[in-house]
């Protein structure tokens, strides 16, 4: 059964510019990759999603290839990112079967919650593993045929690439970094790592034409880290935090995905778009202070109570 459109891409974007690319996944059968990889079959992309579950992986590529009639989605199971030599097979694979690999999107996570006090050393390597290794094993892995797709396919600015764009990258990373989270450090420490490799790449591969980029979600609704890691009576609290009002959706975070892979966003390498309706700039907000936010904003009070309050005009 075909998701509906609205679901996983705006109407903004023009059918078939992502006509002959091929686009390849890590995690690609998460509800965030799935929704990323969704919206560029959708406008004409054929795929590759690689994960550690065979069934779901599987599953998954089967679903997402409803998105498009004719449409050639490759779900590539017992793929573990921490493995050279898995992920160099499955990215061979996809070339070979689909004609190329123009796009790639790292994003293999782990996540749990735990205080520094209980994690352990192979619990912390783990996702470091994961995500900076696995991470790095992805560029090693698929750069020889970004090189390929970026080469044919340059923007000088000005003049329409009658081919389309190629040879781009993004990294799936958080915003929790910025500032900190408790029961976070391990994934902190590791989104951190996956920056820094983002911008690395950035800078060596940007004169073979390459870019590579960060896509940093916050709190997305109907997913599966959100599920696990956050409790339905916190939500309310932690919406009422971010300035939009709402948690994200994927759809949101498929959006910024076709932006960075398409034409409009030629000039753009080694940049961080946070999609996150300004959720991390209130991390530091005190959700039962006397000032609570935003319903203290809304309600065009006066501060009270407090020395530093503005003194009313005589």
């Amino acid at each position: 059964m075909p998701v509906p459109k609205n679901e996983y891409l705006s109407e903004v974007w023009k059918d078939g510019i992502f006509n002959n690319k091929v686009v390849f996944c890590t995690g690609g059968a998460g509800t965030i990759c799935s929704a990323q990889v969704r919206a560029l079959v959708h406008l004409g992309a054929n795929a590759c999603i690689v994960g550690r579950n065979v069934e779901k992986t599987e599953r998954m590529a089967k679903d997402i290839a409803t998105a498009r009639s004719g449409a050639k989605v490759i779900g590539l199971g017992a793929v573990d990112v921490r493995d050279p030599s898995s992920l160099n097979k499955a990215a061979a694979r996809c070339a070979t079967e689909l004609g190329s690999l123009d796009f790639v999107i790292a994003g293999a996570a782990g996540n749990f919650l735990a205080p520094m006090t209980q994690l352990s050393t192979n619990a912390f390597k783990s996702v470091m593993d994961i995500d900076v290794l696995g991470s790095y094993n992805t560029v090693k892995a698929t750069l020889p045929y970004l090189a390929q797709s970026a080469g044919k396919h340059r923007s000088d600015g000005t003049t329409p690439c009658p081919s389309g764009t190629g040879g781009r990258i993004i990294f799936v990373s958080a915003t929790i970094h910025y500032t900190g989270l408790p029961l976070q450090t391990h994934v902190s420490v590791a989104k951190a790592g996956v920056d820094a490799l983002a911008q690395a790449v950035a800078i060596e591969q940007g004169p073979l034409g390459i870019t590579s980029n960060v896509i940093a979600p916050g709190p997305i609704g109907g997913t599966e880290g959100m599920e696990r890691l956050a409790r339905p009576e916190d939500l309310t609290a932690s919406k009422k935090r971010i300035p939009a009002g709402r948690l994200g959706t994927v759809k949101e975070i498929a959006d910024a995905t076709v932006y960075l892979f398409s034409d409009a966003a030629n000039y753009v390498n080694g940049e961080t778009l946070v999609v996150d309706g300004g959720a991390w700039r209130t991390h530091g907000v005190n959700p039962s202070g006397s000032f609570q936010y935003p319903d203290f904003l809304l309600s065009d009070e006066v501060v009270a109570g407090v020395k530093g309050g503005k003194k009313a005009k005589l």
